[in-house]
């Protein structure tokens, strides 16, 4: 019951930057990061993109449901030199989601640690006795009765993090089919708008937007 109904255009991949030890691509809602198990499974950003960049290697992941900028190694090497970035919280994420309610508070962030929920697969919950560390800062850009727009970016990087976040504090991510209320958007009103970190081999420090379609 928590599988989309949507499905992403089979249209060219919106390359957002690309050189020899990098590509920074904007995923659209819908579409695996990588595969997933079983036949049905096998399209993804992944498989897409090794078409015209085959050295191109994963170095994190989107959810299927969030849209918004991915980094791609191309070769080994950049994959082992932009993990550590990750691992060692050097790279900024932020992202732009829609949540019901009015959010009324203007900045801040939430600490609450999550743990997976194994007899509700593949969820998420708070856990406040053997869940991880999390740690999530929140700005309002807009707000009013109904649903209210604000930028994201988890500190932290655990699975479905941003969503069990704001589901916690009350304000569920627009049509979040595992947390949320799947009919209350087209779809997940998520998308990871900015990335920053230094160039993993000219140190060159790299800033990419890229905004939402909502």
């Amino acid at each position: 019951m928590w599988r989309l109904n949507y499905l992403p255009p089979l249209s060219p991949i919106d390359i957002i930057y690309a050189d020899d030890y990098l590509l920074v691509v904007n995923k659209p809602a819908g579409l695996l990061a990588v595969p997933g198990r079983g036949v049905d499974l096998q399209d993804c950003l992944s498989s897409r993109l090794i078409i015209d960049f085959p050295n191109a290697l994963v170095v994190h992941r989107l959810d299927m449901a969030t849209s918004g900028l991915m980094v791609f190694a191309r070769g080994a090497q950049v994959q082992r030199n932009l993990s550590r970035l990750f691992h060692d919280h050097a790279v900024v994420k932020r992202y732009v989601a829609l949540v019901s309610g009015n959010f009324l508070t203007e900045v801040g962030e939430v600490c609450l640690p999550i743990a997976a929920d194994w007899p509700n697969r593949p969820l998420r919950k708070i856990d406040l006795l053997t869940g991880k560390p999390s740690h999530t800062r929140f700005r309002r850009l807009s707000a009013s009765n109904s649903n209210s727009r604000l930028e994201l970016e988890p500190v932290t990087g655990r699975t479905h993090q941003l969503r069990v976040h704001m589901t916690a504090i009350g304000h569920p991510i627009l049509g979040d089919a595992l947390y949320g209320d799947a009919t209350s958007a087209s779809r997940m009103m998520l998308h990871a708008y900015s990335l920053s970190f230094s160039h993993p081999f000219t140190h060159v420090p790299l800033n990419f937007v890229c905004d939402p379609l909502f």
